[in-house]
């Protein structure tokens, strides 16, 4: 299959809606509507992009990049997508498994020894004890947020999630001397740390850089130009700031978010945050989740086998409590809708896999509809809403 060629022409984008069963007059609401938030002060500007059947149909930029700098937002303008980044954490194990390099029922502390002897942590009447847990954590149980390794931040540790300034390795040594807070596979529960142990056993597994073989392996060959974890400084000037409301008022947050300071770019960071630390534009994101929609195959190469592609997007939690809108479960890093669908959402259809991130992005691959979406804003604030909007107009421009 052909990459995408990202089509800037309103015509073009016209033709393209109507031959992918669309509705041009549906798809024309939706930067009107992302007009109307910015107008509203909700959001400084967003990105928007819908892709079908292989093409784009709608993709727009509105408002302000950098409402202090008078910039205005266009679509290649980069965002932090947070834990929009741990889908390509996925991919990068399974294509690992594909090589018979790592095994998900296999412990973590096959691929990590640190972790060998950690204890689970037990509370009585406000009394904490570690004993040994029924089993140890594995893969599986990292990639889908089961292992009972905690959110973070940890003593001595705390900020390592805005200096950044220690290397994967080194925050292992931390990680692995915590107590797990629940028997591993008992309960799903969100876990930063889970992710980054599966961006260590990447390293050790590949001999590569966590961030290096994220590069040669997924971006490089999808064409992910503008997709870095350490953005290189000619890109700086394209970076949309974060913005939280303060006093009634949108402003540029500061250093205490994840990452710290947008506006000075992580300076002297080493650790690359595997859990939310990728810098990227909407249309790297397309190319990436086109390769998934496509089965793991992209410019007629297979990156990832069609087997990993339904092991990942399949539901591994069914009987737990989990995922973060009504009506999902977790696949292998992915949240996927259930069989029942998303309640009184009623978006997105069955088996609808995606991910948001900590700053409001989101990004959903719905196999039936054969639809991709792709929403980027950067608002440290709660703006679900102005998601579900723009997840809704997608799926009414559905004609067929």
């Amino acid at each position: 299959m052909k990459k995408f060629v990202l089509l800037t022409a309103a015509v073009a984008a016209t033709l393209q809606a109507a031959d992918s069963g669309m509705s041009t007059e549906q798809l024309a609401k939706i930067p009107v509507r992302m007009k109307a938030f910015v107008d509203q002060k909700r959001i400084a500007g967003a990105v928007t992009l819908v892709a079908r059947h292989g093409k784009v149909v709608e993709f727009d930029a509105v408002g302000m990049r950098d409402i202090e700098a008078g910039k205005p937002m266009t679509k290649d303008s980069i965002f932090q997508i947070m834990s929009m980044t741990k889908p390509f954490v996925g991919v990068a194990i399974m294509m690992l498994v594909d090589e018979g390099k790592v095994v998900i029922s296999d412990p973590v502390e096959k691929y990590l020894p640190e972790f060998r002897g950690q204890m689970v942590a037990d509370v009585k009447d406000g009394v904490k004890t570690i004993r040994k847990p029924s089993r140890l954590i594995t893969v599986r149980d990292c990639m889908t947020h089961t292992s009972g390794l905690s959110y973070g931040p940890f003593p001595g540790f705390a900020e390592l999630n805005q200096k950044m300034d220690k290397s994967l390795a080194e925050a292992m040594l931390i990680y692995s001397q915590q107590p797990l807070e629940f028997e591993p596979g008992s309960k799903w529960q969100y876990s930063n740390v889970g992710i980054a142990v599966l961006g260590r056993i990447i390293e050790v597994s590949s001999g590569q850089s966590f961030e290096g073989f994220i590069a040669s392996r997924i971006f490089d060959p999808l064409g992910m130009k503008d997709s870095h974890f350490f953005l290189p400084a000619e890109k700086q000037g394209r970076l949309a700031p974060v913005y939280r409301l303060v006093d009634g008022k949108l402003a540029k947050a500061d250093g205490t978010i994840l990452g710290g300071d947008p506006m000075k770019f992580r300076p002297g960071a080493k650790y690359p945050a595997p859990e939310w630390g990728l810098y990227t534009t909407a249309s790297d994101l397309l190319q990436f989740y086109q390769m998934m929609l496509s089965g793991g195959k992209s410019g007629g190469k297979q990156l990832l086998s069609k087997a990993s592609v339904e092991m990942m997007t399949s539901m591994h939690t069914a009987d737990l409590r989990s995922g973060h809108m009504p009506g999902t479960a977790f696949g292998l890093t992915w949240e996927v809708v259930r069989p029942e669908g998303m309640g009184e959402l009623h978006l997105l259809s069955a088996g609808t896999f995606g991910h948001g991130g900590a700053f409001n992005t989101h990004g959903w691959i719905d196999k039936k509809k054969d639809l991709i979406g792709i929403f980027l804003i950067q608002n440290a604030v709660g703006t679900g809403d102005v998601k579900y909007a723009f997840m809704g107009m997608a799926n009414a421009a559905v004609m067929d």
